[in-house]
């Protein structure tokens, strides 16, 4: 039924295809024709509106022109006559005027200007404000009255705002009188206006009645001027009815359109419609009607042609899907068991030539023995249950093997007999292709275990050390301190082997491969089978507390590590010993998410550790914290210092033991601190050494003292050589010399003091180079805090320092100590021997000073004589000379003691 209906949609679409054309050509006819007609209906239509428009509008223009020059030819009788009397006086003028105003007229008033300025008005009444008027100096009313007087005829203005109020059309006439020499010479001019508002009413241009909507262009009677003084400017662009209005003087354009604006529709235009649809229909619906009865009859015959064809082409392409496919048909009878194959049927059991097998027992017999039983089953079980018939089973044909798919269905023709009607093909190669599709499942299964596992190594490896099978730093980090092992923290050891680096640069790294393999030996043996050790860096260790622990638990274990690890480890012939330094951080109890906050509290705590000294252990504390971030703070605020120019040097002078002049000054670094005033080196100078920024801190100093000595000089004060403290690091640095250079620095006056504990025995090539290079540029080199450092004779000798400093430790006790001041004696004495300049610093009295110049001293610095001062105060304290005077010496030195 479905194909049926399908069908008939087809015939019913092709049978509307062929009335197309008569329909269209009578719809054609017809409507080209109701569009003439309805053209012509509306073209009369337009007509018969510009006609009543036309019309009316030339009633109109007639009243207007006839208004106009009934007026200005009423005026034009007393134009003549002032030309006649031209010493007319204002009651003449107005006797002679008032005859002109009685007659029906729209004049407002009538005003002769002698010289072109009014002074002759009638009726004078309400007209005042006009007299005087020149029309010289009048801009709105001097152009038409000089082109009046050019003219010489009378000129129509307006509507123009008159003086006295109101508007309206002003026409002004030239008057001229005769010479004496029979020449004409002009008197003035004769305006007379007409009121606006009276000749529009008397015209009908206020007629309410009125059907057109009218309006007026051509201000000063221009018909080039494009100017609407009446009605609405948008009439002119509505295709208004035209005409002009004819003035003494020019014209104005007038222009109308209907009230309700133009009918694009005729009043009869539905009936007359109507009649045309009619008369259409009447001629459509004939040829119509022909047209479907005659196409549907040739639908229907092609219809079947089409069927026909579709028939023969499926059977075309049946028979070729069949050949191509090898695909085999046969049916039984299931009620006379006959067999039907096809000759491809045929082919496929290798049926030999001449054998009928039309019987059912010869398609079971050729059937492969184990194949068989399950075969016939399944056949007799679509039988049976009428079920779609699916079987797979292999074949015995010509001595080979082939597998068969074969599928069918039980069906009943039209006498009732019954029947399964199938086909069989040859899936031997999709089989064989099965069969190697499933060992190559099996194999790739085979290798993904053998990937997962390969995985499973490579994943255990990446969270491993492959050297000490310990857990690393990512598996700490995923499985511990990240909470994925589900074990809680209590405390956390951070270990650091001591020395690692010496065993491993001088012994090699399978040495230092050995020990890290005996200290992970060493911190496993000491940890619960609960604890955790992993290694998370070269020489770095954790463990990790999972279990209730006390301070003195972990101070036990931290002591077992510690007294382990410093035992020696032979290796080859050698006793390699190394030590640990230990940070120990505990959770606090009842916090959560805190396994890298507390890895990082122990990595605060070992820190603490090597910096007292190492092979110990120390315990993280808020007061260890503290100190920690006040440092971070401090390590800020002294970068932002350096680019604020905070630090600046203090000035403390150095005097001639035997003379007390003044010989030099040293440059003692301060920190003019915003908020906690001025900061002396102690609290600062570490945490620039381990920041770096000592260099640039010395630099600093150097330049500004630099500085400050052309201030003294410009002062007229003599200060003979600065010392200027320096850096082991500006010393290592290879670029000194070359950010030497372009300092202000002349030879002898500058001093580098260097700490005794940079010259050591054997030297550094690079700061043997730059001290050097320092005394070709005649900087003097001065040892400072001798008798501290390491600093031999040898060195003495090899450096040649212009002077050594004796350190203040040595200076205070000499003078209760013999020892002690038998002690400077020799330093002194070896200075002088090398011919090296001695200084004392920390002098603090007097007695001091006189012990040294004794001693042989040759200058002497300290609180005895002057204390750390800015440039200012120095300059102050010179010209002063206050160390002459005991008694403000001392006051300036308690002074400074009580500020301290």
């Amino acid at each position: 039924m479905a194909g049926f209906s399908v069908s008939r949609l087809k015939i019913d679409r092709s049978i509307l295809r062929p009335s197309v054309v008569a329909i269209g050509i009578a719809l054609a006819v017809t409507i080209v024709m109701g569009l003439f007609a309805e053209y012509q209906n509306r073209l009369v239509h337009d007509q018969r509106q510009r006609a009543d428009v036309s019309e009316e509008l030339g009633v109109l223009r007639a009243r207007l022109e006839g208004n106009i020059n009934s007026n200005l030819q009423l005026v034009r009788g007393l134009v003549a006559v002032i030309a006649a009397e031209p010493e007319m006086n204002q009651a003449r003028f107005s006797r002679v005027a008032s005859t002109l105003l009685r007659n029906r007229s729209q004049l407002r008033n009538i005003a002769a200007a002698p010289d072109l300025v009014v002074r002759l008005m009638y009726p004078i009444e309400g007209n005042e404000k006009a007299i005087g008027l020149n029309y010289r100096d009048n801009e709105e009313q001097r152009d038409a009255a000089l082109r009046a007087v050019e003219s010489r005829h009378m000129v129509l203005a307006g509507p123009v705002n008159l003086l006295q109020g109101g508007q309206g059309f002003i026409g002004r006439f030239p008057v001229f009188t005769e010479a004496e020499d029979g020449s004409e010479r002009l008197w003035g001019l004769v305006s007379a206006v007409v009121d606006v508002e009276s000749l529009y009413k008397d015209s009908g241009l206020l007629d309410p009645d009125s059907s057109i909507e009218v309006a007026i262009a051509g201000r000063d009677s221009l018909s080039t001027d494009r100017t609407v003084f009446y009605g609405r400017p948008g009439v002119f662009n509505e295709d208004p009815v035209l005409a002009n209005i004819t003035l003494p003087s020019g014209s104005w354009r007038i222009a109308a359109v209907p009230r309700e604006g133009w009918s694009g529709t005729p009043q009869n235009a539905w009936g007359f419609r109507s009649i045309i649809l009619t008369a259409g229909l009447l001629v459509i619906l004939p040829i119509s009607i022909a047209g479907l009865l005659y196409d549907q009859r040739r639908a229907y015959i092609r219809e079947l042609g089409r069927r026909q064809n579709e028939m023969q082409k499926l059977s075309q392409r049946l028979k070729l899907a069949l050949d191509t496919s090898k695909i085999g048909i046969w049916e039984l009878n299931l009620d006379t068991s006959e067999m039907k194959w096809d000759n491809r049927m045929k082919e496929l059991y290798g049926v030999p030539e001449g054998v009928d097998p039309s019987r059912y027992d010869y398609w079971s017999a050729v059937i492969h023995p184990d194949d068989k039983e399950r075969a016939e089953e399944e056949f007799a079980e679509a039988i049976s249950t009428g079920n779609t018939y699916n079987s797979e089973f292999r074949v015995i044909a010509d001595g080979t093997t082939r597998w068969i798919r074969a599928i069918g269905a039980v069906h009943n023709d039209l006498d009732g007999q019954r029947y399964i009607v199938g086909v069989n093909w040859d899936v031997s190669s999709d089989i064989q292709l099965k069969t190697h599709l499933m060992a190559a499942k099996r194999n790739a299964e085979f290798r993904n275990r053998e990937l997962e596992d390969a995985r499973a190594q490579m994943e255990r490896n990446s969270l491993h050390d492959s050297l000490t099978g310990l857990p690393n730093r990512r598996f700490l980090d995923e499985q511990l301190l990240n909470g994925r092992a589900g074990r809680t923290i209590t405390a956390l050891l951070h270990i650091d082997l001591d020395r690692f680096k010496h065993i491993n640069d001088t012994l090699g790294h399978a040495a230092g491969d050995a020990m890290l393999v005996h200290a992970a030996s060493i911190l496993k043996a000491n940890t619960r089978s609960d604890d955790f050790v992993a290694r998370i860096g070269g020489d770095e260790f954790v463990i990790a507390i999972t279990s209730p622990t006390d301070e003195q638990q972990l101070s036990s274990l931290a002591i077992r590590i510690v007294e382990q690890m410093r035992q020696p480890v032979p290796y080859e012939n050698h006793e390699c010993r190394f030590g640990v330094s230990i940070g120990v951080a505990q959770a606090d109890a009842g916090e959560s998410e805190y396994g890298q906050r507390l890895l990082i509290d122990a990595d605060i705590a070992l820190y603490r550790a090597k910096s007292n000294g190492r092979n110990r252990f120390e315990f993280f504390s808020e007061a260890l914290k503290a100190e920690i971030v006040r440092n971070k703070r401090v390590a800020d605020d002294i970068l932002s210092g350096l680019e604020r120019q905070e630090f600046l040097p203090y000035f403390q002078p150095q005097f001639d033991a035997r003379t007390l002049e003044i010989v030099g000054v040293e440059a003692l670094a301060r920190w003019a601190h915003p908020t906690e005033g001025v900061l002396a080196p102690d609290s600062f100078l570490k945490i620039a050494d381990e920041l770096n920024v000592a260099p640039l801190l010395d630099r600093t100093i150097l330049e500004q003292t630099l500085w400050q000595s052309t201030r003294w000089k410009a002062a007229g004060i003599s200060i003979p050589k600065m010392s200027v403290n320096v850096s082991a690091g500006q010393l290592h640095d290879p670029d000194l010399i070359s950010h030497l250079n372009g300092l202000p620095i002349e030879p002898g006056t500058v001093s580098f003091e260097l700490l005794e504990s940079i010259f050591l025995d054997e030297g550094n090539e690079v700061i043997a180079g730059n001290i050097e290079r320092l005394e070709t540029l005649g900087i003097d080199i001065e040892i400072d805090d001798f008798g501290t450092g390491y600093a031999s004779i040898i060195s003495l000798i090899n450096l040649r320092p212009t002077r050594l400093k004796i350190d203040r430790r040595l200076i205070t006790p000499i003078i209760g100590s013999d020892s002690q001041r038998r002690l400077v004696a020799s330093i002194i004495e070896i200075g002088q021997a090398l011919g090296i300049k001695v200084i004392a610093e920390g002098v603090e009295t007097a007695e001091h000073a006189a012990i040294l110049r004794d001693l042989g001293c040759d200058t002497l610095q300290g609180y005895a004589f002057a204390v750390p001062m800015p440039s200012d105060k120095l300059i102050e304290f010179v010209r002063e000379e206050r160390w002459r005077d005991p008694k403000r010496r001392e006051k300036t030195v308690q002074g400074f003691r009580l500020a301290r």
